[in-house]
């Protein structure tokens, strides 16, 4: 997967994962990437800082550094609120986009995998679905051109 920084014509700016790069020009050229904010479809890449993953870290990014503090009053005592809020804004996002495509989307439950090749292939009219599939499956569907996405899953879910 990979995440691009992304703005659209009006500056908003805005974050969005992809299978690949192909899969990114294909929505692109598409017009199904639009902004969350305006629902802008003209969409383009936005300057991002690379990912820089240290050698102990085994594929975890090492973190950027810590600023020095000029003065003790400038260190943080903690947890700051606006990383809370961050994280609070992020939460409502993602269940805001997973409500929209329950509401607009039909379950098709296991047969996620064939419904979603039927309708790649033209044997079946297109129209928003989601369901489950294995990771196998999913991988198969990818490896076949066919755009796919999990719903994202929240932690309030698994209690």
């Amino acid at each position: 997967m990979i995440r691009y920084a992304l703005r659209c014509d009006r500056d908003h700016d805005f974050e969005s994962w992809f299978q690949s790069s192909s899969a990114y020009d294909s929505q692109v050229k598409r017009k199904l990437v639009t902004c969350p904010i305006c629902g802008s479809a003209k969409v383009e890449k936005a300057i991002m800082a690379p990912r820089i993953v240290g050698k102990k870290g085994r594929g975890r990014a090492t973190p950027p550094p810590e600023p020095a503090a000029t003065t003790p009053e400038a260190a943080p005592s903690g947890p700051t609120s606006l990383l809370m809020a961050q994280e609070k804004e992020l939460r409502t996002k993602l269940k805001e986009l997973r409500d929209h495509i329950v509401k607009n989307a039909d379950n098709v439950g296991e047969r996620f995998a064939n419904e979603a090749r039927a309708m790649h292939y033209g044997d079946k009219e297109h129209r928003p679905i989601y369901g489950e599939a294995s990771p196998e499956e999913a991988k198969s569907l990818i490896d076949e051109g066919i755009e796919v996405s999990p719903l994202p899953t929240l932690p309030e879910d698994r209690n």
